[in-house]
């Protein structure tokens, strides 16, 4: 089971965006260190306390100040952008890093972020397959034409072409239920995000789906499914429990609060209302239970391989600060816990 951190490079109130780069780059420093295999960056847009609306340059800026860890988009919301620009970037990284990018693409959770682009939410299923084709087509051709609802061009030659062939693994970020069946039936490896949808048992079934749609489909070999889930490593069950407490009520009720504010929004999938009422209806112990794997080295150990043996896990993401209240020194504290104490029991 690949293993890789997730960061989201979170700017807490009272800080600078300065002090918010820096902080998020010490624990990129430090993963470099430990002998973490990659680091996953999300795309952020007109959300406040996060500075991650480029993670193709932050993951540029990682690539430089690194020597081995990966550098992976989860996800590069590709409705938001031109396809061919998206290509050109990417496989530029790609060879700036050596063959270092894990390229993780979506469409996009929350209708505000495609309507301050001007792209109508509607449109975002259809525009990032067209997107995926075509990058996919720009990596690994030397000139293509493409005639599609949202973009058509003939014989582009697209530089530089990857430094990873055919290109570098591309994995589909899943966020609801109907995405698992679209993506097997794609033949993309996925990502799940269950913090808006899914309590950890209700996964199986939709992977299930997932699976049974990739083999329908007629892909070959086996399909690939990867988890982010949020986790905290301490000395004691108090602290795992207690550290982490006011970061993890925070965000589930900003979650909960930004879902229902879409209850009556038009095109998109989903009961948003139902969603938001059942964030909002969970309490710590429950978020604990469902959503994350806090504990001491031996518990998060436990929790994890019951994950990777029940869901069939081939990747497991990590994420370092649920919610954004963590001082950084108890970051790096379960950081080091995890890879050093948690890592050699997987």
């Amino acid at each position: 089971m690949q293993l890789g951190m997730f960061l989201e490079f979170p700017r807490p109130a009272g800080t600078s965006y300065r002090e918010a780069f820096d902080s998020s780059f010490a624990l990129v420093d430090e993963a470099e260190s430990l002998g973490v295999d990659s680091v996953w960056l999300a795309e952020y847009h007109f959300n406040p306390g996060r500075v991650l609306s480029s993670p193709i340059l932050i993951a540029t800026a990682i690539a430089a100040r690194t020597e081995r860890i990966r550098m992976g988009l989860a996800v590069q919301c590709l409705p938001l952008g031109h396809p061919v620009r998206l290509a050109e970037e990417a496989a530029t990284l790609d060879q700036l890093s050596n063959g270092r990018l894990e390229y993780g693409v979506g469409r996009g959770t929350f209708p505000n972020v495609h309507e301050g682009f001007n792209t109508p939410f509607a449109e975002s299923r259809g525009r990032f397959e067209e997107s995926l084709e075509i990058i996919k087509k720009a990596w690994t051709e030397e000139s293509f034409s493409f005639e599609g609802e949202f973009f058509q061009f003939q014989d582009l030659c697209v530089e530089p072409k990857p430094a990873q062939d055919p290109h570098p693994p591309m994995r589909v970020g899943i966020t609801s239920a109907e995405s698992f069946p679209i993506t097997g039936r794609m033949g993309y490896p996925i990502l799940i995000n269950p913090s808006r949808v899914f309590t950890f048992d209700e996964l199986a079934e939709h992977i299930e789906a997932y699976r049974k749609s990739w083999h329908e489909a007629g892909h070959e070999g086996e399909p690939e499914v990867g988890l982010r889930v949020p986790i905290y490593v301490a000395e004691t069950e108090e602290k795992a429990y207690s550290d982490p407490k006011e970061g993890a009520i925070f965000m589930y009720q900003r979650l909960g609060n930004r879902v229902m504010s879409y209850a009556e929004y038009g095109a998109t999938t989903g009961d948003w209302q139902s969603e938001a009422g059942r964030i909002l209806g969970m309490e710590y112990d429950d978020w604990l239970r469902d959503k994350v794997a806090y504990g001491t080295p031996d518990q998060v150990a436990e929790r994890i391989s019951e994950l990777r043996d029940s869901l069939g896990l081939t990747q497991f993401i990590y994420e370092i600060d649920l919610g954004n209240q963590l001082p950084l020194e108890l970051q790096l504290n379960s950081l080091r816990l995890f890879n050093r104490e948690v890592v050699p029991l997987l």
